[in-house]
């Protein structure tokens, strides 16, 4: 994310997420935008992950200067399960009044609607797009006892014992898994799939040599790979991280093929009056150019939304990316024959 301030100095996952746990979701403060639309009640913000990943960050980071700037507090929820389709299915389901909102990602808003199929539980046109807020790269990682240093010398120790090394993810037919189905077709080695229910139970057995090899967005492991618990070889971008410049792309690695930027925004149940998500996505854009939030997104890795030519995001812009995300992920899970039980 471009920043012209000054950078801040750089603060660990557990800091930035201690303080957005610890951070009252605002109570109202009076002042109002100006807006034909406006709350009357408290918002909730619903995350389909459980408490202290990425997108239960993103969310918090959020709730704050929303409702501040909403006037009403913003409360997030967290309803966990089924690669966030448990989420979905709530916010699909809530009076379509702006009060209920939906921070979606990249698996519930994108892959699972072809990995699930028909156990989909809702369509997406269930769901209003409303503004994109981040876009993070993934972190391919591995224990640091494991003997390799860059991602081709994984590829080589891989093919060398097919089969043999575990992949973890945060879970069946997310994101995580599906770079990790990238990295598998396009590098051409055979690793075994171990999901876990969240990104901290896959950790602590990556950290304990148990699963040698990780895959996990930015902001969940940017603070272990700081401190040496684990070894990153590469985020899957074109390009490096200004939040770790020193780990290279897997595009400088000889895979450009494995690009997966996870993503983060805010939908509303379909049916939502225009003005409700009018009035948020306006907010949203002001809230990330502000040089505070700026500069807590760029240390997670964050990206800004670029899905307007100011850099920002629009609601009409948000549905387009979100429909093309769709259409790349079912290719995705067509050719890894990816399911989930």
């Amino acid at each position: 994310m471009t920043d012209t301030t000054t950078p801040a100095p750089r603060a660990t996952r557990r800091t930035l997420l201690g303080a957005a746990l610890a951070t009252p979701v605002l109570l109202p403060t009076g002042a109002r935008a100006q807006g034909a639309w406006a709350p009357s009640r408290t918002v909730r913000l619903v995350v389909g992950f459980p408490p202290a990943g990425t997108t239960d960050i993103a969310a918090r980071l959020l709730a704050e200067p929303l409702g501040r700037r909403l006037g009403q507090q913003v409360v997030v929820e967290n309803r966990p399960g089924a690669g966030g389709n448990i989420g979905n299915d709530v916010v699909a389901k809530a009076d379509p009044d702006g009060h209920t909102l939906l921070m979606q990602t990249i698996s519930g808003g994108a892959i699972n609607y072809s990995l699930y199929g028909a156990r989909m539980p809702i369509k997406p046109e269930d769901l209003a797009a409303v503004g994109l807020m981040i876009r993070v790269p993934n972190a391919i990682f591995v224990n640091p006892n494991l003997p390799v240093n860059t991602l081709q010398e994984l590829v080589a120790y891989a093919r060398a014992r097919p089969g043999r090394l575990n992949i973890g993810s945060s879970g069946a037919g997310t994101s995580l898994h599906m770079t990790g189905e990238l990295l598998k077709l396009e590098a051409g080695i055979d690793l075994t799939h171990v999901p876990f229910r969240g990104a901290g139970p896959m950790m602590q057995e990556i950290i304990a040599g148990r699963v040698e090899v990780g895959v996990d967005n930015l902001p969940s492991v940017i603070g272990h790979l700081r401190e040496g618990r684990l070894r990153p070889l590469a985020v899957t971008t074109r390009e490096r991280t200004p939040a770790m410049p020193e780990v290279p792309a897997t595009a400088e690695q000889g895979l450009p093929g494995v690009e997966a930027t996870a993503w983060f925004g805010v939908q509303a149940p379909a049916r939502t009056p225009r003005a409700a998500i009018q009035r948020i996505s306006d907010e949203m854009n002001q809230i990330i150019r502000e040089p505070d939030m700026q500069r807590r997104l760029a240390d997670l890795g964050g990206m800004a939304p670029n899905l307007t030519p100011d850099g920002g995001t629009s609601p009409e812009a948000f549905d387009a990316f979100i429909k093309a995300e769709i259409a790349k992920w079912s290719e995705v899970v067509r050719r890894s024959g990816a399911q989930v039980e």
